[in-house]
This record gives C-alpha cells, structure tokens and sequence, in this order.
C-alpha cells in the first residue's frame, strides 16, 4: 500500500489586493470612455447651438 500524499498548505494571501482592484487604486482621472462620452456629448450640444 502507498503511504498518503504530502497535502500543500497554500501560500497566505494580500489581503489588500482585492480591495485595491475593487476601487481601481490611484486612478485620479476618468476613464478613456467617460472623456469620449463627454467630448460627443459637446460636439452634438455644440452642433444643435449652430
């Protein structure tokens, strides 16, 4: 009979990852998408206006 496998004790995790990823950690800017919305909605308001 073959003695039992040795079981691995996973490695500790960051308990501070999850939370960074979750609120997008030292991003002070908007997104890449939130400033094209925002230039299209200029362009169109600025068009009507002329």
């Amino acid at each position: 009979m073959k003695p039992p496998l040795k079981r691995r004790v996973p490695k500790p995790r960051n308990p501070y990852v999850p939370l960074a990823l979750s609120r997008r950690a030292g991003e002070h800017e908007k997104s890449v998408g939130a400033k094209r919305r925002a230039e299209k909605q200029a362009l169109k308001k600025h068009l009507a206006e002329a």
